[in-house]
């Protein structure tokens, strides 16, 4: 597999650095993080990551769902992972919905990380 550019959304910076560290671990080069909805739109714009990595619940304007749409609606072929607390079944399908490749539970386990970052770069 190759190293991927990879774009960490989440408002918790300590979810952020166990993110961009596991990403590093594995391979992958972290290019971006962001705080909200609003600001990963911004980014994903500017630097088209391969992968984003996605919470839903953040300050600002519009959560992780509703970015994921933004997203998804100007490049069909994004690839965003969604990596949340929220384990109710209505929010996996609105994120699936919006156009989530996957969605993960915090506390996330790195092997679930990685599987979803295999299948995601098989599928690019």
């Amino acid at each position: 597999m190759y190293a991927a550019n990879v774009m960490i959304v989440d408002d918790s910076t300590l979810v952020i650095k166990k993110l961009e560290n596991l990403m590093k671990e594995l391979g992958h080069n972290v290019v971006a993080t962001a705080k909200s909805g609003k600001e990963a739109v911004s980014l994903y714009f500017d630097l088209l990551p391969d992968i984003v990595t996605m919470d839903i619940t953040m300050p600002g304007e519009f959560d992780g769902i509703e970015a994921t749409k933004r997203i998804i609606s100007s490049f069909p072929n994004a690839k965003i992972l969604v990596v949340t607390s929220h384990g109710q079944e209505g929010k996996v399908r609105e994120a699936i919905k919006a156009g989530a490749v996957g969605y993960i539970v915090k506390p996330f386990k790195e092997d679930k990380i990685k599987f979803y970052l295999d299948r995601i770069q098989a599928e690019i």
